[in-house]
């Protein structure tokens, strides 16, 4: 019998792990083109207006919540609270800021932690930061059910050794679920969070997700409704400014 030659093993685990690079890449090209191309990768800033519910244990509570969201990329998120919205959270950076008709407050870290984590796994932040790195790993892990939809799904590692995991609906490509992994600072107990998107509908051009449901530990905490959505607003130079906000809430 002869032995098989040394490195061919070596060989066809790397053709596969490039094969898989490469199916992974080509799906998340087809989600970018599938959510619009050039023009959304060129988004400025968007408006989110809608209601949101909480839930605990899978049953809502208190109720719903209106809000107005902002966001310009990268790092800069106005949520505007209640019809009068008088209620105003800033998270610029890594800082996060609410005004009342009180003043200005700091926001607790918990609530600025997590506003932080979901943004920096976001579908936006996934493709235009972890997606050109080039140290940044692609990992296409065959099709799964999300939504009751068929999902192609991908898994992006950082250099950083965090992961996130988007699918995408076979037939459209438009993203359906997006998952990461973190650890609790305090109990360093691992938790899960994803993110579902659906009822999609074109707004300016761009297939936009109309429900949002976020899950922890694949327990449904929180669900958002949009009524509205804008993009590229010319907005004001002192938009993202606390201070400027405060003078305005307090008149």
């Amino acid at each position: 019998m002869l032995a098989c030659p040394m490195g061919t093993h070596t060989q066809t685990t790397d053709d596969l792990a490039a094969k898989s690079t490469k199916q992974a890449r080509a799906l998340l090209d087809a989600m970018v083109q599938a959510l619009g191309g050039q023009a959304w990768l060129g988004i400025k800033n968007m408006e989110r207006d809608g209601s949101g519910a909480a839930f605990y244990h899978g049953n809502p509570d208190l109720g719903t919540t209106d809000f107005f969201e902002f966001h310009q990329w990268p790092d800069h998120d106005r949520i505007e609270y209640t019809k009068h919205r008088d209620v105003v959270q800033f998270y610029v950076g890594a800082t996060g800021m609410e005004v009342t008709y009180r003043g200005k407050s700091p926001l607790a870290k918990d609530q600025v932690d997590e506003h932080i984590r979901q943004r920096d796994h976001s579908i936006e932040t996934i493709i235009k930061t972890w997606l050109p790195d080039p140290q940044t790993i692609l990992i296409y892990d065959g099709q799964r059910l999300a939504e009751r939809h068929l999902t192609d799904q991908v898994t992006l590692i950082s250099a950083q050794n965090d992961a996130v995991t988007i699918q995408t609906d076979t037939q459209t490509h438009l993203p359906m679920r997006r998952t990461f992994e973190w650890r609790d600072p305090v109990y360093h107990d691992k938790n899960v969070d994803a993110e579902e998107y659906d009822d999609y509908h074109l707004i300016d051009g761009l297939p936009t997700a109309l429900r949002v449901t976020r899950f922890k530990n694949d327990e449904q905490v929180r669900q958002y409704y949009l009524t509205k959505v804008k993009y590229n607003e010319e907005l004001p130079g002192d938009f993202f400014d606390v201070g400027a906000a405060e003078q305005r809430i307090k008149k």
